[in-house]
Order: structure tokens, then C-alpha cells, then sequence
């Protein structure tokens, strides 16, 4: 390491062997400060400045180990290569000095022999001896930890250094005074002394020493914060450096293994009462801080913990009562043991109960408590209190750890049910999967009547979720509803749930039971949901989802109920509205750090992104979704965002993503829900693009079966006959498509609507070109009016088409850019070759369909959807040879000359037949 901020020091020590060399006798040199602050380093540079100048270096370092053992510092000094020869067989005479001499506390010149004094004094002859012909330095690096016998001799060995060419250096870290009273009591009777204190830096020393090892000024945002992580100690910043180096931010400071490896290496240096102090500053993290606290904990004297508080201090170790940052508490903690740590917390535990220190703080060192302790009773109601606390506060991680630890401590059984049920409360809001351990306790707890009613509810929606319908709906037939005619408010809210779920899981659960409380803001939310996918966008819904939502704030009582409302808005043709209010709670969600709400609204925001064309933000959405909480935890809700993951990629046109995401596994469960009906919708698009209508066709009309089965078939929530006449145009069947795209014309009404536009879309590839153009008007100015872009680009697109048929070239021109500006702006991806798949197939192209052959139309259908022949041949199993042959009939019978003539109007699912 570079000697950086230490040069006057140097130079001062520099003079002392100046004075010896000019024959001005010995000097010493006692260099103190606190750990890390640059003591060894200078004394390495002295070192490296004496040898320079032909001294005879000696040096040893004193260690707490070797403290009590016998001239463990003067067999270093003396052992140095060059040291005086004599000295070694003086040594091995020293091997049996007394026991006595161990104990630091004895008083030295009573305790030795004749003989051992004898020794030190011969030893210290051949010192002087060597010095009478080379300069000699010697040094002793940490002093404090010398042992009695090395320290006698260093005393007999400053008396002489007045005539001598000795130069004594040492470096001293005490607690807050000298370690050996005696030694700087002859020190300072030495006319060549020079006592100096190394300090922390300043932040501009931090600056300095920063330029140095960089070779460039830093960055002052890298150095201010250096200097705040370091407290000013050279070693530390030495250490920032390190865990820096590659990060390509100059203002960024990583704090790292090397910043707590080099803490750790300071105090286990030094004093293990120092070391015990600093885990117990680390422990208690500033709750309490009263010496008498701090000395029970550690195990130390209160007089030793003021010591060490000032040591600790003067290194820059602490930021007040703590530890400058949090990696510096848990370096210190990590060398303890599970158990050791546990000990360490409840004794902190009891001694912040005792004193009063807020429930919060208290159950931190509670929850760092390890196994089952029942023997602090009041335990489990301060950590309640605490998990609460924590919940009101946004921090449902600390709370859910507040109610782990709360189960550990005990209570009784009853009490333990509870505390399960608010722990699978807690972890549902975290990830779903953490709460699967605790259901089937608590329907094991609800079967034997232990669960209290209250719970059993959650309890029934959180085994919906995973699909576990059987356990659910014997839940809900245990449910009491004693408490129900006694709790007006509790009744609200069961009658509410009942409401949502039972339109959220229609298969499983019946109608709501009882009549909804009408002034509820849940009530109002979940029978505007219920209302509008019985009934269709409806204005009293509306209104009642919109009265709900500013009624409502997002907590653990109420996210449910929000996101029911604003599916309410987005189901009802409100999607401006619906998206309003969903940014306003995802961006609540996300600044809670609830990670299941976050999730949850950031799929409902997908879907609406969907419904207003915004295909990339769709796309994002959906994928933040899912990031947020793992697939296989989402239970039969994965529905939601994967639906919305598979409608995003095929409209964006990228069939690869789209095809990973509907490959993915789902649980059965997931179609006895809402949610499976949106994935069998976009599944379905999926497939009738990438030219498999049949499969298409299959899921359309299993959506619609469902929705019709549990009283949801509105097109205003999924459009699927218009879906499934889409695929039926693939398939050349006009009749039908035209049957089921009147069929919802009739649903939809006469009103403008989102689905109205969709609908008449459809309705006009299902008529000769001359009917067209009016359909798609009115569907353009359907889809213009609800915010569709991507609808409305498609409307526009075939609006276009019908004007070049109707040789309107001005009016086409218009149309068809409109359509094309408007792809770009929603994200969609251009159309492959061929594509179309919903193009009109009119009577006369029925019957040029109907001269081909079987083999002929599925060769035709793979064709159109831009397949090679080789392709094509693979597919079907057959020889290219075979699919030439088969393609030149077909073009003959169709009047066309090439491939790129065939539109999708002539693709057949042939994979599928």
C-alpha cells in the first residue's frame, strides 16, 4: 500500500534515526491511535526508510494469544535474521523462565530470579553491542499485547538507549489508556521521544487517499459517501475500494465482503471483549444503548464498555450507538453459531420488554430467536401486536416473520389456530405458494370446529385459488351464520365475498346468499362485477363500481374489492376509466411492496391495455406480472396473465413467444374459473393465426359453452362468436360464421360498444363486397369511439380493402394508411405472408374451393400460410414432387397463377385433418 496522508509523521519518525546515525544516541517512538488508522502502515514505511539507510531492523508483533507466554515478543525480536548472534543461546537459557511472569498483573522486578534478570540484562548487551557497529531499529507493532517477560526486557533495554544507536519503535491501539503505565513512564524520561496519535480522516483526507489509489480525483458523491461508510478509517475505504472496483457507476459505493472481511480482521486483532461489545452494538442496532445494557449483554464490566465504546468510536466503527452500516453488523454476527445468535437475541429481546422499547423493534430480536421457547409468556401477544404494527405500516415480509417467530413461542391450541390463519393471511399477500403448508391445517382446524368463523372464509377462497374445489365448498358449507345475524358488518362482507366469488368461480359456488348491503362499498363493487357479465355494460354498475372506488382505500381488507371495480369499469366499456384507476392502485401496490397486489393489478392493467390496443404495454404488463409472482403460484387465477401474455404476442404477431406461453402447463381447475375462459379465447386466436382454425374452432366454442352454462354470455366480456365465425371463414363455412355473427349483432344491441365494432367487422366478411363498406363505417366509428386502436387498425385495413373493390382509390389510400399508422402505434407486428386468416370468402369463392380435392386444400391451406414445398412435404408426409403437382391443380382450379395470390380465405386447417 502506498503511505498516503501519513508524509509529516514519517518525517518526524525519519529524524529520530537521523539523531542516531549522527551519533545524537537512541530514540523512541510510540505511534497510537485507533484500529485501522494507518499505525502498522507507518511503521512498515519506517521500517522500509531504516534498512534504506543500513540500520539493523528488528521487529515482532504482539498478539492477545501469546499475551501470557513468556517472551513470546522478545524470541520475535531476536530471531530476526541479523539479529546478534549471541542472542539465540541466551534465548534457549530463557525457555525455562518462571511461571510467574505470565501473569501480567504481577509486579515484575519481585517476581524474577537473579538468574532470569541476569539473562535480560546479557540479552540487552548484545543489542547494544550490534549497535556499536550497524544502527539499530527496533519495533513492536500492537505493544498492548506484550508479555510480561518481553516487556522487562524493553524496560532494561530504554534505560540504556540514552548511549546507545537504538531506535525503539512501537505501535499502541489501548482502550482508552496506556496498556503498561510503566513502560511510557521510562519512555517519556527519553530526551529523543516522540509520541504521536494517528486520527480518521477528514473527508477530504478520504478524497486524497481515494486519488491516490485511483490515480484520478473521485468522483464527490463516491468520496462523501466513502467517508459516511468508513467513519474516516484508511482501512475501510481501502476496502470500499475493493468492493467497488468493478462497478462501472463512479458514484456508486458497494459495501461488500471486503469492507466486513477488513472490520473483522480489526477487532479480531485486538481485544475479545472488544470484538463481544461490537456484537452486542450489532444485536441490539441502537433499541437500547445504556452502558449497563450494553455490559449485560456483552458479558463485560460497564467501565470496560465505555472503554470499548470510545475505542470503537475513535475507529469510525460507529455511526452514534450503531454500526456504520448494516454489513458491519452482520460480519460480526455470522461468526456466532444458530444457537449462540439465538441467545444473543432473547437476552435483547427481554432486556427492550423490560425497558419499554416499542413492539416493533422488540419482535425483531424475537424473530431472530431460534426453536420453540415457551417460557417467555408474554411473547406471542407483543408479536401480534408487532405483525399488525408492521401490516399498517406496508411491511407485510416483517409481519409474516412477526407471526413465523409467534408460533414458535407457543400458546395454546386455540391461539395457534389463529396465529396459522393470520400467518396464511400474511404469505398469501407475499406469494401464494407460501400459504399452501398452512390450509390444510387450518381445514383440519375447521373440520374439529377449532377454526374460528371469521377465518373460514379466507379459507375457502384461498383453496379456490388453488383449485382445490372439494375442500372449499365443505368449508363453506361448515360456515355458521350465527355470526352473520349478530355482525352487521361481517355479514356485509361474507355476502360480498360470496357475490365475487360465485361470478369469480361460477362452477363451484352458487348464487350469492342473503341480499347484498347496498351502502357496502365491497357489496357495491361485487354486484357491479356480477351485473355487468350477466347483464352487459350497464350505467348503474358503472356508477356503483365508480362509488366503490372512491369509497375504498388498498389495504389487506380492501385490494380485492378495488380490482373487482375496476374489472367492473373494463367490462362495462369504461376502459379509460378502468385504466385511470388501475395505475393509481398498481402504482399504490407497488409503492406497498405488497407483491401479490402488485401482480394482481398489474395482469387486470394488461387486459385493459388489451381492450384499448396497446399491444406492447400489454405485453410488459403481463410479463411484470408474472415476474412479480412465479406461474405456479398464480393457482387457477394463471388464467389472467397468460391469457393476456398469449393475446399480446399473437396480435404483436410474435407466434414463437406466443406459443411458449400457451405451452405452458395449467391447472385443471383453471376452467371451472373466470380465468379460463379468457385463456380459451386468446388460445383461440392464437391458433386460428397461426392456421389451425379447427383447434380455434374448439376453443371458441368451449368459451362459449361456459359462458352460457354460468349466466356470463355477453360479448362485452369475451366476443367469442365473432371469434369462432372467424374461424369458420378459415374453414370456408360462411353459412355459419355468418349465423353466429349475427347471432351476437343481436346480443350486442343497437348501442355503440366495443363489441358492436368487433361484431361488424365480422358481420361484413360474411357478406358480398358490395354490403361491406357500410358494416365497416359503422365498425370503424364503433371502435374510433370505445379507444380500440388495434380493433380499429384491422376495421380500417378491411374498410380500405372494400373501397379498392368498390374502386374508390382515394378513400382506400386513406383508409388503408390510417390502418398502417396506427398498427405502428399499437405495436403490431406487420401481417406474415398470407396472412388474414378472417378475410371474406364470398359464394364464388366457395365454389372454387369446392373443385379442389382434400389432398389439394390441405396442401393449398400450408401454402397460404407462406410454408415452403419441402415444408409443406414434411407436414404432410408426402414428396415434394407430390406437393408441386397438387399445387398446380389447385392454381389451375383457382384461376391464379402464383403462391403469393392465395389469400387466408383459402387456408383449411389442413395439420388438423
Amino acid at each position: 500500500m502506498r503511505l498516503v496522508g501519513l508524509d509529516r509523521e514519517l518525517s518526524e519518525l525519519t529524524e529520530l534515526l537521523h539523531t542516531c546515525v549522527d551519533g545524537g544516541g537512541g530514540g523512541a517512538a510510540v505511534i497510537g491511535g485507533a484500529m485501522g488508522c494507518g499505525k502498522t502502515e507507518l511503521l512498515t514505511a519506517l521500517k522500509t526508510e531504516a534498512a534504506a539507510r543500513g540500520f539493523l531492523v528488528l521487529d515482532a508483533v504482539g498478539s492477545w494469544p501469546e499475551r501470557r507466554s513468556p517472551g513470546s515478543v522478545l524470541r520475535q525480536l531476536l530471531r530476526t535474521a541479523g539479529a546478534p548472534p549471541g542472542a539465540g543461546v541466551l534465548l534457549d537459557s530463557l525457555h525455562g523462565a518462571c511461571e510467574a511472569v505470565a501473569d501480567e498483573t504481577v509486579d515484575l522486578p519481585r517476581t524474577l530470579d537473579a538468574a532470569t534478570t541476569d539473562l535480560l540484562h546479557q540479552l540487552c548487551a548484545e543489542v547494544v553491542r550490534a549497535a556499536e557497529d550497524v544502527p539499530v531499529l527496533l519495533c513492536v507493532d500492537d505493544v498492548q499485547f506484550t508479555d510480561p517477560l518481553s516487556l522487562h526486557w524493553l524496560l532494561h533495554l530504554i534505560r540504556r538507549l540514552r548511549q546507545t544507536r537504538v531506535v525503539l519503535a512501537l505501535t499502541e491501539c489501548p482502550l482508552s489508556r496506556p496498556a503498561h503505565p510503566q513502560l511510557h513512564a521510562e519512555l517519556l524520561r527519553q530526551p529523543n521521544y516522540r509520541g504521536l496519535t494517528l486520527g480518521k480522516l477528514s473527508p477530504d483526507g478520504v478524497t486524497a487517499l481515494l486519488a491516490a489509489h485511483r490515480g484520478a480525483a473521485p468522483d464527490p458523491a463516491f468520496a462523501a459517501r466513502c467517508h459516511r461508510v468508513s467513519g474516516g478509517n484508511p482501512l475501510l475505504v481501502r476496502a470500499l475500494l475493493e468492493d467497488s472496483r468493478y462497478i462501472s457507476d463512479p458514484a456508486a459505493v458497494v459495501v461488500g465482503d471486503a469492507y466486513g472481511d477488513t472490520l473483522l480482521s480489526c477487532l479480531h486483532r485486538g481485544r475479545p471483549a472488544l470484538l463481544r461489545l461490537t456484537r452486542a452494538l450489532a444485536a441490539l442496532d441502537g433499541d437500547i444503548h445504556a452502558p449497563v445494557h450494553l455490559a449485560r449483554l456483552s458479558g463485560l464490566e460497564p467501565a470496560v464498555v465505555v472503554r470499548g465504546a470510545r475505542a470503537l468510536e475513535s475507529a469510525g466503527l460507529l455511526d452514534g450507538i450503531r454500526l456504520r452500516h448494516p454489513v458491519a453488523a452482520q460480519a460480526v454476527l455470522e461468526g456466532l453459531s444458530t444457537a449462540e445468535r439465538g441467545a444473543l437475541h432473547r437476552e435483547a429481546a427481554l432486556m427492550c420488554y423490560e425497558e419499554g422499547v416499542a413492539a416493533t423493534r422488540t419482535a425483531r430480536h424475537l424473530r431472530n430467536c431460534t426453536g420453540e421457547d415457551r417460557s417467555l409468556p408474554w411473547a406471542v401477544p407483543l408479536l401480534r401486536e408487532a405483525a399488525e404494527r408492521h401490516l399498517n405500516g406496508n411491511r407485510v415480509a416483517e409481519a409474516h416473520s412477526c407471526l413465523e417467530a409467534a408460533l414458535r413461542f407457543g400458546g395454546d391450541d386455540r391461539e395457534r389456530v389463529a396465529l396459522r390463519a393470520l400467518l396464511a393471511s400474511t404469505s398469501w399477500m407475499l406469494n401464494p405458494s407460501i400459504s399452501t403448508p398452512h390450509l390444510g391445517e387450518l381445514a383440519i382446524a375447521l373440520s374439529d370446529g377449532r377454526l374460528p368463523a371469521r377465518h373460514t372464509l379466507m379459507l375457502a377462497k384461498y383453496l379456490l385459488w388453488h383449485g382445490r374445489f372439494d375442500e372449499a365448498v365443505r368449508a363453506v358449507a361448515q360456515m355458521d351464520d350465527r355470526d352473520e345475524r349478530t355482525d352487521p358488518g361481517y355479514a356485509a362482507e361474507v355476502r360480498a365475498t360470496w357475490e365475487l366469488l360465485s361470478v369469480t368461480y361460477p362452477v363451484v359456488l352458487a348464487p350469492a346468499r342473503g341480499e347484498p348491503v347496498h351502502d357496502d362499498p365491497r357489496s357495491l363493487s361485487a354486484m357491479a362485477l356480477s351485473r355487468v357479465l350477466a347483464q352487459g355494460p350497464d350505467e348503474s354498475a358503472v356508477a356503483d363500481a365508480e362509488t366503490a372506488l372512491r369509497a375504498m382505500r388498498l389495504g389487506k381488507h380492501t385490494q380485492e374489492w378495488l380490482m373487482c371495480a375496476v374489472a367492473a369499469l373494463s367490462f362495462g366499456d369504461r376502459p379509460d376509466s378502468a385504466a385511470r384507476w388501475c395505475d393509481h392502485w398498481l402504482d399504490e401496490a407497488r409503492a406497498r411492496k405488497v407483491p401479490l397486489w402488485a401482480a394482481e393489478f398489474a395482469s387486470l392493467r394488461a387486459g385493459i391495455a388489451l381492450r384499448l390496443g396497446d399491444l406492447t404495454r400489454a405485453r410488459s404488463l403481463a410479463e411484470t406480472a408474472l415476474a412479480q409472482v412465479p406461474a405456479d403460484s398464480w393457482g387457477v387465477c394463471i388464467g389472467g396473465p397468460l391469457a393476456n401474455l398469449i393475446q399480446a404476442a399473437t396480435d404483436t404477431r410474435d407466434f414463437a413467444a406466443a406459443a411458449e406461453y400457451a405451452a405452458q402447463p395449467v391447472p385443471d381447475g383453471m376452467f371451472s374459473s373466470r380465468f379460463g375462459l379468457s385463456y380459451l379465447h386468446a388460445r383461440g386466436c392464437f391458433h386460428l393465426e397461426t392456421g389451425r382454425p379447427y383447434a380455434a374452432l374448439d376453443d371458441f366454442t368451449r368459451c362459449g359453452e361456459l359462458m352460457t352454462r354460468w349466466g356470463f354470455d355477453q360479448p362485452t366480456l369475451l366476443p367469442w362468436r365473432s371469434s369462432a365465425a372467424r374461424a369458420h371463414l378459415a374453414l370456408s363455412d360462411v353459412r355459419a360464421a355468418r349465423a353466429l355473427a349475427d347471432e351476437q349483432a343481436r346480443l350486442v344491441g343497437e348501442g355503440p360498444s366495443r363489441a358492436r365494432g368487433i361484431t361488424l367487422r365480422v358481420c361484413a366478411a360474411t357478406r358480398e363486397p358490395d354490403d361491406r363498406a357500410a358494416l365497416l363505417e359503422e365498425a370503424v366509428a364503433n371502435l374510433r369511439a370505445c379507444g380500440d386502436r388495434f380493433q380499429l387498425s384491422g376495421a380500417l385495413g378491411d374498410l380500405g380493402r372494400a373501397y379498392a373493390d368498390a374502386k374508390d382509390g382515394s378513400r382506400a389510400r386513406a383508409a388503408r394508411e390510417e390502418s398502417q399508422r396506427l398498427e405502428r402505434a399499437c405495436g403490431a407486428g406487420s401481417p406474415a405472408p398470407g396472412a388474414g386468416a378472417w378475410s371474406p370468402v364470398t359464394a364464388r369463392d366457395e365454389t372454387a374451393l369446392g373443385r379442389l380435392s382434400g389432398a389439394e386444400r390441405r396442401v393449398v391451406a400450408l401454402a397460404a400460410h407462406g410454408r415452403t414445398n419441402r415444408e409443406i412435404a414434411d407436414t404432410l408426409t408426402v414428396t415434394v414432387s407430390t406437393v408441386e403437382q397438387h399445387l398446380t391443380k389447385a392454381f389451375r382450379k383457382l384461376g391464379i397463377r402464383t403462391r403469393k395470390e392465395l389469400p387466408m380465405k383459402y387456408a383449411p386447417e389442413a395439420a388438423a385433418r
